[in-house]
């Protein structure tokens, strides 16, 4: 009787144990959403690896970007749109106070809210943990060249993510003494602020779908560039 018992004794440990792992599953998936494709963005989720996917799509959702912001109650003002066709960039907002990214200068760049969006765990997971383990502070302001600009990508016939506003170009990290460190005089290695940004850099790559710094090209020289690209396969560029 006992032998003739085992093959549904050894069939309900397996089922039991499926149960444990969905469970377990489950719970694992609550804890670290922003490792799930299919879970809503949050601006309060860690970095994950589902991170820039969910970003992306943000860049061709209007509606689901500015919910975002809506649900974590980060204060902005949103832009009107500009541009037509190639051009026309319906996201772009500015971020009031500074509770979730360090103040901007000059204040009006307007980057899309994608772009906003990553900036703000950029800030928070990299940006701000480089500097306080490289000078003890932290960052209080970003120095930026601009996020639209219709126009097609230097030295190429393909359309700039400027056009759109999907990308932002930030060319120096004030501290909280005031100190500026800035692409175009500190790159060169040689010291922890050339450390600082060469890591800022790294940790850049694979949350932005464009990072372009000095090391590219003399067109970089003086700052780093961001975007929000929507590409094949979800690659990335990092240079």
């Amino acid at each position: 009787m006992m032998k003739s018992l085992r093959p549904y004794l050894v069939w309900f440990a397996v089922a039991v144990l499926l149960a444990i792992g969905a469970i377990l599953g489950m719970q694992w998936v609550r804890a670290h959403p922003e490792h799930i494709p299919g879970v809503r963005f949050e601006l309060a989720h860690p970095r994950g690896w589902a991170t820039h996917g969910k970003l992306v799509a943000l860049a061709s959702d209007d509606t689901a970007c500015f919910a975002a912001f809506d649900r974590a109650e980060a204060g902005y003002l949103r832009r009107p749109a500009v541009g037509n066709d190639v051009c026309r960039a319906s996201q772009r907002m500015i971020l009031t106070g500074n509770r979730f990214a360090p103040t901007m200068r000059p204040a009006n760049a307007a980057p899309g809210c994608a772009v906003t969006a990553a900036m703000i765990v950029w800030n928070r997971d990299v940006v701000q943990p480089l500097a306080e383990k490289h000078f003890g502070q932290k960052v209080v302001e970003l120095e930026n060249l601009g996020s639209y600009n219709c126009r097609k990508i230097a030295g190429g016939q393909a359309q700039s993510e400027h056009s759109t506003a999907n990308a932002i170009d930030i060319s120096a990290f004030i501290l909280a003494d005031g100190t500026r460190i800035t692409l175009i005089n500190d790159w060169k290695p040689g010291d922890r602020r050339s450390e600082f940004l060469h890591e800022v850099r790294d940790g850049s790559c694979g949350l932005f779908s464009t990072v372009l710094s000095p090391d590219h090209n003399a067109a970089h020289a003086n700052h780093f560039h961001f975007d929000m690209a929507a590409r094949t396969a979800g690659w990335t560029v990092c240079r």
